[in-house]
This record gives structure tokens, sequence and C-alpha cells, in this order.
């Protein structure tokens, strides 16, 4: 095609003019083996797969019989995806620089398009075409898979760009700039309004939660908390309920977060008799499971211990979860009433006779203290990532490895 004849506006239009059929399938396919080949592609399948199964655990309860091993299952697949990866790239090292020289190259061109759809009209069309060109240049070197030509081509395109778009080129850089900065900002929005990670900190939550154990939390269902403050303007789905497992931040220690089990909501009178629940003088069914389980806690100077629990499982107004004592009959033969004001909540954690929670002022022991809900962040819903006793690797770390088989497990 002679320079003379009158181009198309824009290096994109430009490129689609003068490429071949042939020499366009061939870069799109580099192109995807590149994406398909990346180190981050096992990680953006995971996070696409949570999108529907975030919702689906937590509006069809059910289908986690289900959904959880298929994600657990996932994950696998993609883990050993990743460390092939790895290996070729260790293996292969001719691979991994032209890998690298090809990202470089990708930036450079879609900095050149960028600058043009920023500024339609003001580029020549004769700039365009020499762009267009030395661009095609670049394109035939990744598919002649030649490290040293690709170096030469790219930096004769930087060359060139800088020559004919030096002055945009300046004003793009703070654009990129400013890119990062709204995608920070999307981040920020998300923690705040959508989703939030936290980790389990302590034993009180045994055994439906343990030590290691990091969930992510539902920020929106009760309503958004203005940030920097303790005040939700509007409910947005629903109040939180009876057998929700929430992470606060305690009212009594602004300081802490805490996560518990609701037991009690507004209007509520609860009592604890020989350790059963009873809410407005109805005893919440609770039913021996094991006379002697072992679960694992954690103290700073003697790492990981085990201790004996007796398992129940209990039925909060129809929520059925785990709970723990520590023998036959507890502690205290009764606990409460405790009638819980309007807007807050009576928390509890599920290893019942070791948690500091609502009966014991939330940590402070002085007396009972209940939950604003302007101070609840957030629903826990599942567990994405495990580091606590056993799994792999805990030889190597003093007891503390990867539960794989407490990945993905929703929060009941």
């Amino acid at each position: 095609m002679s320079l003379t004849a009158t181009p198309p506006a824009g290096l994109e239009a430009t490129l689609a003019a003068r490429r071949t059929p042939e020499q366009l399938k061939a870069s799109r396919a580099l192109l995807w083996r590149d994406r398909l080949t990346s180190l981050w592609m096992p990680l953006i399948v995971l996070l696409v797969a949570y999108v529907p199964y975030l919702p689906l655990i937590e509006f069809a309860p059910s289908a986690a019989s289900w959904a959880q091993p298929v994600m657990q299952y996932l994950a696998l697949l993609l883990l050993v995806a990743f460390l092939g990866l790895i290996a070729w790239r260790l293996v292969v090292p001719r691979e991994r620089i032209l890998r690298g020289l090809r990202h470089d190259a990708r930036e450079l061109m879609e900095e050149i398009v960028r600058i043009h759809k920023r500024v339609p009209g003001k580029i020549s069309a004769e700039a365009s075409v020499r762009l267009a060109e030395q661009t095609m240049q670049v394109e035939d070197a990744f598919v002649a898979a030649d490290a040293e030509r690709i170096e030469k081509e790219t930096k004769a395109l930087d060359t060139l760009a800088t020559q004919l778009l030096g002055v945009y080129r300046k004003q793009d850089a703070w654009d990129l700039f400013s890119g990062f900065g709204k995608a920070l900002a999307i981040a920020f929005i998300v923690r705040i309004f959508i989703i939030e990670p936290y980790k389990i900190p302590s034993g009180s939550m045994f055994p439906t939660l343990e030590i290691g154990d990091q969930v992510f939390i539902n920020k929106f269902l009760y309503g958004v908390r203005l940030p920097l403050t303790n005040y939700v303007p509007f409910q947005i789905v629903r109040a939180p309920a009876r057998g929700d497992v929430i992470v606060f931040n305690n009212p009594m220690q602004t300081d802490l977060d805490f996560i518990k089990r609701v037991v009690g909501v507004p209007g509520d009178k609860v009592e604890l008799v020989d350790g059963e629940v009873r809410i407005n003088g109805e005893p919440q069914q609770r039913t021996l499971v094991k006379d002697d389980l072992v679960v694992y806690n954690k103290h700073d100077s003697i790492g990981w211990f085990p201790e004996h629990r007796r398992l129940y499982e209990e039925n909060l107004s129809g929520r059925v979860h785990a709970v723990l004592q520590d023998a036959p009959t507890a502690r205290a033969e009764h606990e409460g009433p405790y009638v819980v004001p309007p807007g807050h909540v009576f928390v509890m954690g599920d290893n019942r006779e070791n948690s500091s929670d609502s009966r014991y002022g939330l940590g402070t022991g002085a007396g009972v203290a209940f939950v604003p809900y302007g101070h609840i962040k957030g629903k826990a819903m599942v567990i994405w990532l495990s580091l606590g006793y056993g799994g792999w690797f805990s030889g190597l770390f003093d007891g503390t490895g990867l539960r794989t088989d407490r990945l993905f497990l929703p929060v009941r």
C-alpha cells in the first residue's frame, strides 16, 4: 500500500487496514498464548469462580454440598497449573526472556494506542502510518521468536514514538498514574462497602472457625457503614439474624475487631441453663455429637497445644451449627437473663466457655455488653484461606500448614 494513499484515521484503524489476515491471526494467537500462560491466570480464574460461588452458598446453603468440593478441585487444579508454569519457565529460560520482551513491547504499543484515542485528529496520518509500520515490524519479530530482533524493533518503535508523540507521551504518563489511582480507589470501595477479609485470631469460635482461618465478610448485607464512623444510614438486605456469624468493631475496646455468633436480636431475652440457650423462655435444641473432640489452640509462648471438648449441635431458631463445652456440665448453671435493647445484638462464641463475648463485657469483664448495629462490619461468608494446625508444610512451620480441607468452607 502506498504511503500517498489516504490512510484510515487512528493507529488501530491503520493497523487493521495494513495487516494481512495471516498476520492478524498469528498476532492474536500469540497474545492469547501469553495470557493463558501468565502466572496471574490461575488466580484470575479462581477469582472469577468466586463470583457465582459466594451468592450461591449464601442464598442456597444446600448447594455447598457439591459447590465446595468443585471449588476445592478447581483450586487444586489451578495450583498444579501455577507450579507447572513456574517449572516451565525455569526449564526453558528462553521462553521467559521472550515473554518479558513481548510484555515490554505490548506496553509501548498500548501507550501509543492510548495517545491516539486521547487526542483524535491531532496526530498526522503520516505519523500514524509510520508508527503502524514499525508496530508490525515488532509483531513480526514476535512471531519469529527472535529475542534480539524483538529488542531491536521495540527500541526503534520507542524512538519513533518519542519523535512523533513526544509531548503527548508525557501527558500519557500522568494518565497512566491516574489509572492506577482509579484502580486503588475501586479496591478501596470494594473493601469498605462490599467484601473484606478477616483473619481468625483465637479459638473462641471453635469448631466453626479455627485459628488461622481467613474469611470473607459481606459488608453490604446489613447496610453499609460510613467510613471512619459506626453509623449505618439504612439497611440494604436485612437486619442481623440469630445464627449469623458477624465481624464487629468491639464497642468496649474500639481498637479491636471481634467475630462472634448472633444469639439474641432486639427484644430477645437470652438465658443459658446448664449450657443450653433459651430465647424468650424457649429452649434451643442441643444434641451431643461427640463426647471428646480434640481441637488445637495456640499460644505465643508454647505454640500449638490440644484441648479436649464436648461437641454439640445446636439449633438456634432453625440455624444449625456446632458448639463446644468443656465438661459434661457447664461451668455456670445459669447465666442471664439478658434482654437485648433496640438496635443491638447479643453475641457469643461457639466455644462457649472460652469466649470473651456479650456475657463478659466483650473482653472487659464489666458485665453484659451488647453490640450496636453500627459497629457490625459484616457477616462472615466463607473461608478463603486456612493456615492453621496441620495441613501442607506444617512440619516446616512449627505445626502451621495450609488446611486444604477448610478451603471454601461456608461459615454456618
